[in-house]
């Protein structure tokens, strides 16, 4: 992405090697709500292929056993408000994703069901402040499959907070969208060379069929 030099650089300070795969993976599906995945929302872009690509990818783990976990930022109308999260005077277009709302609903066009997780958040990363990592060690998992948006933001977040967390972290690229493809771009660029690997929607298809653990 970044020319040759860089990719040079990052390989001699010892960036960018493959993660271990496991046997039990789960997918987290970071932020696909109607406000982000639809551009007539404040917030929003359209991501239709990105749900395209995620629907493709959740039923395939579905008809495996993986577990899936959905997740949305939605704040209650006094934190939307108000003053206490500094993140929405930064990003004020977020104080629209209220609780009951239709931007924060999961988008109609995923497999989302009754079975299905549902973590609600209210910063970037999926696991700040949530149960995320204490449900998937219960659930057995020990590799996540992150998708989602934006990949600058909520998607990067997570993917840092899952391998902190001690999860291996897999991103299928036609499973994350942004608003522009400059951050989109180089948030993939720094989730490949320090926290996981940015992978082909195929491998992420072929590993969910048969997911046989693959040490580096």
């Amino acid at each position: 992405m970044y020319g040759t030099d860089t990719d040079e650089t990052y390989a001699e300070a010892g960036f960018g090697a493959p993660v271990r795969r496991g046997g039990r993976p789960a997918i987290v599906v970071v932020d696909l709500t109607n406000g982000f995945t639809r551009d007539e929302y404040p917030t929003g872009a359209d991501l239709t292929e990105v749900v395209r690509a995620t629907g493709a990818l959740v039923e395939r783990g579905k008809a495996n056993g993986v577990p899936v976990v959905y997740t949305t930022i939605a704040y209650t109308p006094a934190e939307a408000r108000g003053d206490a999260l500094p993140w929405l005077d930064k990003a004020s277009g977020m104080r629209s994703l209220v609780e009951g709302g239709a931007e924060v609903a999961i988008d109609d066009r995923l497999p989302f069901g009754e079975n299905d997780y549902l973590v609600t958040k209210k910063g970037a990363s999926a696991f700040f402040g949530t149960s995320l990592a204490p449900m998937l060690a219960a659930a057995g998992c020990d590799t996540v499959l992150v998708c989602g948006a934006t990949t600058s933001g909520c998607v990067r977040a997570t993917a840092v907070d899952a391998v902190q967390s001690g999860f291996p972290v897999l991103v299928p690229r036609e499973c994350v969208g942004d608003r522009a493809p400059g951050p989109h771009d180089a948030a993939l660029f720094d989730i490949h060379a320090k926290y996981g690997d940015v992978i082909d929607l195929a491998d992420a298809l072929d590993y969910l069929t048969n997911p046989e653990p693959v040490s580096t």
